[in-house]
């Protein structure tokens, strides 16, 4: 579906995405993740046919971008970071008229449109024009919309930014039932949860490099330690400890508000904490994530 080789994309003397190489299969459900200004929204960009390439091999569904930009757009469905659904229309005709884009018969159309309401569990908003609805569903109205065309491909730009919990799983749920039905889909986000729910596979970008790539899974297995310890230390700096710590499990990475210490037993780690004579205010032992694999790879916070 997407197929990359050494692919630069440069604005004047800012090089945004460094030389990646990257490959989407059929069915998958690929994601990037990386702080802002990583390059993921410019890689979207150049997938989506809105940006060219300054160098390097891009294909899409086959074609390339450059030369045949208006067949592949027609070919995908797109659901961008901020909404821009048209306030003046309904719900149902936000989907109607945006199908004429695609040359697509107006009742088969209205045809398309009643079936995506249903499936993203709007079509009792049916009638309904854009301003009343909340966050997430207006974030459901674009997603259907993006499948007005029935696409082979779907690009979602941090799809469930802003959302709140009971949102972003309602939409994770719709999703994961494009996947099953065998839509492939492209998908940035700052959420590590939602990646882990998502993805097959993704990359981690920064500094317009992918500087790790697999299943969420092999990420965490490949970066991370089985277990990690988060230690908060009252009003005393995380920071101070790092030495006092030294040598308990395989990493110790101060954060501003807590310390967290990676190891492959977290209890192991905490009763040595103890044994050193240091009483945390708080002591957490979980299971590592995609957040953590985050923060070792890029060294920051999630978002910059």
């Amino acid at each position: 579906m997407i197929y990359a080789r050494n692919l630069v994309k440069r604005f004047g003397e800012f090089t945004a995405v460094d030389g990646i190489d990257l490959e989407v299969a059929p069915g998958e459900a690929f994601g990037f993740l990386g702080p802002n200004g990583a390059g993921k929204s410019s890689t979207m960009r150049m997938i989506g046919c809105v940006s060219h390439p300054t160098s390097g091999e891009l294909r899409i569904l086959g074609m390339d971008p450059v030369g045949e930009g208006s067949k592949i757009r027609a070919r995908l469905g797109v659901c961008p970071q901020t909404d821009n659904l048209d306030p003046d229309l309904t719900v149902f005709e936000n989907l109607t008229t945006y199908a004429r884009y695609f040359g697509i018969p107006r009742a088969e159309g209205r045809r398309r449109a009643a079936e995506l309401l249903e499936f993203v569990q709007l079509t009792e908003k049916a009638t309904s024009t854009v301003e009343p609805l909340s966050g997430g569903m207006k974030r459901r109205l674009s997603i259907a919309r993006a499948m007005i065309n029935e696409p082979d491909l779907v690009l979602l730009d941090e799809p469930t930014t802003g959302l709140d919990p009971q949102a972003r799983h309602l939409l994770w749920e719709r999703l994961f039932r494009l996947k099953q039905r065998g839509v492939t889909l492209v998908l940035t986000t700052h959420y590590m949860d939602e990646a882990e729910q998502l993805c097959d596979r993704l990359v981690v970008m920064d500094g317009g490099k992918i500087v790790a790539e697999g299943s969420p899974r092999h990420l965490i297995e490949t970066h991370s330690t089985r277990e990690v310890v988060e230690l908060r230390f009252g009003e005393e700096t995380p920071a101070s400890y790092v030495e006092k710590l030294a040598g308990i499990g395989e990493r110790l990475d101060p954060l501003p508000d807590r310390l967290l210490l990676y190891s492959a037993d977290g209890d192991a780690a905490v009763n040595e904490v103890h044994r050193r004579g240091f009483t945390p205010s708080s002591v957490l032992v979980r299971r590592s994530t995609l957040e953590d694999v985050f923060l070792i790879l890029t060294g920051r916070t999630l978002v910059d």
